[in-house]
C-alpha cells in the first residue's frame, strides 16, 4: 500500500546497507600500509596481494647460500689427488673459471677474486669452445689450446669442473676413483666445505665440441669453498617457528654439507630427501613425505618447483626464497616468492617480494605485518557484515508491521556512511597477540557463522527497541525513525570496539585513530537530530531526554551481551 518509488528506493537502500561496500577500499588501505611499512624495513613488494599471503605463510623453503650462510663464498684450497695444495690444479681452475661465459655464479667469482696472475694464466691459452653448465650435468667445460706446448704435440685440452659425483662419473676408472675419494669427500663436506672436482683430457682438433667429449677424463684435483653460517641463524629460525612457520632447506648442494648446516640451525638432518630419491617418487608419495622433510638436497630446478607444489597440495601456504636462475620455477609456483636485490633478473621478475637485505629478521617483520593486515581486513568483514545483516533483517521484519517505513532511504545510506568512516581506520588498529602466532586463512564458513551469530544478537536488540518505541513511548513516524537511526548507529559503533578483539574490549584498547574516529562518529550520531534545518532535511527530530537515556541503556545492554557471547561464538 506504499508508493512504488518510495518502496523501490527503500529496497535499494536496504541492499546497499547489507553490502560491505568499503571492502575494496579497506583491503587497499591495509595492504598499502603494510607495503609502506615493509619498504621502510628494506623490502620491496611487487604485488600488493602478497601482503596477505605473507601473513598466511606456514612453510618457508629457502636455499642455503646467502640466506642461511653469509653469501661470502671464498676459495679455501685447491688440492691435488694426494690432498696437498696443487699449483697445476689451481691453474686449471683459473682457466676454467676465467674463460667461461655462461651463467655468472659466485663460485667462479670466488675463484678469480683478487688473483693478480689471472691475466698471465689466461694469456697462456686460447679458448676454442665452451660446453656450458646445466643443472642436469652439473659441470662446465672449456676447450683451450695450450700455447705453452708445441702445436704438433696436439695441445688442445678440455678442462672440466663440477660437482664431485658428476665429474668422477666421466673420468677414466671413475668408480674406483669415487670409492677411493668418497670418504675424504664426505668428511670435508661434513665440515662445511663445498667441493668441486677438476678433470682434463687431451682432444683431437675438430670444428666443434659437445658433451660427448666429456668422457674418459683424467682427474686432476679438487677445489674447496667455504661459506660460513650467519650468526644467530638458529635463533632466527626459532622466531619463525614461534610464528608457526616451518623452515625447509631446498638446495642443489650435496647431502653432507646440507646435513652439516641443517644440524647447526636446529633442522633434523635425518629428515632428508635427495634429488635422486625424489625422482623415483610418485606425486602421491611426495605429498606425504614433503611436510615431514626438513632438507631437500641435490635437487634440480624442476624438483624445487615440484616440492613447492607438493607442500601446497597438503594445504600449506608456501614461501620460497631464492636468487638464482635455478630458483625461478619455484619462485613462480610459491604463494610468496622472495628474492634479493642482487638476484639474477629472472629470479627478481618471478618473485613477489624483493629484499634489499637478505636477513630472516626482516622476513619475520614482514610476516607480522602480513598477519596484522589480514587480521584487520577480517575484522572489517566480520563486523560490518554482522552489523549490516542484523539491521537489515530487523528492517525486513518490522516493515510489514509499521504503517510507515522504519527508516527513510536517505537515513539508511547516511547511517551506513557514518558507520563506515571509523571502519577505514581499522587498518591502523592493534591486533591480538595470539592472532600473530599462527598463520591465518580465509574461511568463509567462519565469516558466515560470525555474521549470523552477532547479526541475530543485533536483530534481537532491534526488536526490543521497536517494542519500546511502539508500546512505551508510542512513537510516531519521525520519532520512531530518528530513534532507530541513532540507536542502530550507536550499536554499530559500539560493537566495532567490542568485536575488534577476542579479549574483553576494556582490556585491549583500540588503536588511536580507530578510537578517535569512533568517538567522533558517535558524537555526530547524537548531534544530528538537534541540528535544525539539516535535521529536518534528513527527516530527523530532537529526542526527548527520557528516550535518549533509554537508547543509551539499550546500547549498553547490547554491548554487554555481545561481549558475553563473543567467546562462545569464536570458540565454536
Amino acid at each position: 500500500g506504499r508508493p512504488a518509488l518510495e518502496s523501490m528506493m527503500f529496497a535499494v537502500a536496504l541492499a546497499v546497507g547489507l553490502t560491505p561496500e568499503l571492502l575494496p577500499a579497506i583491503v587497499s588501505v591495509t595492504m598499502s600500509r603494510g607495503a609502506r611499512e615493509l619498504a621502510r624495513r628494506g623490502v620491496m613488494v611487487r604485488r600488493l596481494e602478497v601482503i596477505e599471503d605473507l601473513g598466511g605463510m606456514d612453510v618457508l623453503c629457502t636455499d642455503k647460500t646467502g640466506t642461511i650462510t653469509e653469501d661470502r663464498i671464498s676459495l679455501h684450497a685447491c688440492l691435488g689427488l694426494d690432498g696437498s695444495a696443487s699449483a697445476p690444479a689451481r691453474r686449471l681452475l683459473l682457466i676454467n673459471a676465467g674463460l667461461q661465459t655462461g651463467i655468472a655464479n659466485p663460485l667462479d667469482e670466488a675463484i678469480t677474486a683478487g688473483v693478480t696472475e689471472l691475466p698471465q694464466v689466461l694469456a697462456s691459452v686460447r679458448k676454442i669452445d665452451e660446453i656450458p653448465y646445466d643443472f642436469h650435468r652439473k659441470r662446465l667445460s672449456v676447450v683451450v689450446r695450450d700455447l705453452t706446448e708445441p702445436a704438433e704435440q696436439g695441445s688442445t685440452w678440455i678442462i672440466t669442473k663440477g660437482s664431485f659425483d658428476t665429474v668422477l662419473a666421466v673420468c677414466e676408472a671413475g668408480a674406483q676413483l669415487a670409492a677411493r675419494h668418497q670418504p675424504w669427500f664426505e668428511q670435508v663436506s661434513r665440515e662445511g666445505y663445498r667441493v668441486l672436482a677438476l678433470a682434463t683430457r687431451r682432444l683431437a682438433t675438430q670444428s666443434s665440441y659437445s658433451q660427448t667429449d666429456e668422457q674418459g677424463l683424467q682427474l686432476q684435483g679438487f677445489a674447496l669453498f667455504s661459506d660460513r653460517l650467519k650468526p644467530g641463524m638458529a635463533d632466527k629460525l626459532q622466531q619463525l617457528r614461534a610464528l608457526g612457520i616451518q623452515t625447509k632447506i631446498v638446495s642443489g648442494d650435496n647431502r653432507y654439507i646440507c646435513a652439516h648446516i641443517g644440524a647447526q640451525i636446529g633442522l633434523d638432518a635425518r629428515a632428508m630427501l635427495a634429488g635422486s630419491e625424489l625422482a623415483q617418487l610418485s606425486d602421491e608419495a611426495l605429498w606425504s613425505l614433503a611436510p615431514r622433510t626438513d632438507l631437500f638436497v641435490e635437487v634440480d630446478p624442476q624438483q624445487k618447483e615440484r616440492i613447492v607444489r607438493a607442500l601446497q597440495h597438503g594445504g600449506h601456504a608456501v614461501g620460497f626464497m631464492g636468487d638464482g636462475i635455478n630458483d625461478a620455477p619455484a619462485l613462480h609456483a610459491a604463494d610468496v616468492g622472495i628474492s634479493a636485490e642482487h638476484a639474477v633478473d629472472v629470479a627478481r621478475q618471478a618473485a613477489d617480494i624483493v629484499m634489499l637485505k637478505r636477513h630472516l629478521d626482516v622476513l619475520h617483520d614482514g610476516v607480522i605485518l602480513g598477519r596484522i593486515t589480514f587480521a584487520n581486513t577480517l575484522k572489517y568483514i566480520g563486523i560490518t557484515t554482522s552489523a549490516n545483516f542484523g539491521n537489515m533483517v530487523s528492517m525486513a521484519l518490522i516493515t510489514p508491521i509499521l504503517p510507515w517505513l522504519p527508516m527513510l532511504a536517505k537515513q539508511i545510506l547516511l547511517n551506513n556512511l557514518i558507520s563506515d568512516l571509523p571502519a577505514l581506520m581499522i587498518s591502523t588498529d592493534r591486533v591480538d597477540a595470539q592472532v600473530l602466532t599462527q598463520a591465518q586463512r580465509w574461511e568463509p564458513h567462519r565469516v558466515r557463522r560470525f555474521m549470523m551469530g552477532f547479526g541475530l544478537i543485533s536483530t534481537l536488540f532491534d526488536l526490543l527497541t521497536f517494542a519500546l518505541l511502539i508500546w512505551v513511548f508510542q512513537a510516531g513516524q519521525a520519532l520512531f525513525q530518528t530513534s532507530w537511526f541513532v540507536i542502530s548507529l550507536l550499536t554499530e559503533l559500539a560493537v566495532l570496539l567490542v568485536l575488534r578483539t577476542r579479549m574483553p574490549c576494556w582490556r585491549e584498547l583500540p588503536g588511536r585513530w580507530l578510537g578517535l574516529s569512533t568517538a567522533l562518529a558517535a558524537v555526530l550520531a547524537l548531534s544530528l537530530p538537534y541540528l535544525g534545518p539539516l535535521s529536518e532535511a534528513l527527516g530527523l527530530m530532537p529526542l526527548p531526554i527520557t528516550l535518549l537515556m533509554a537508547a543509551l541503556l539499550i546500547v549498553t545492554a547490547y554491548v554487554l551481551t555481545t561481549e558475553a557471547c563473543k567467546r562462545w561464538i569464536w570458540r565454536t
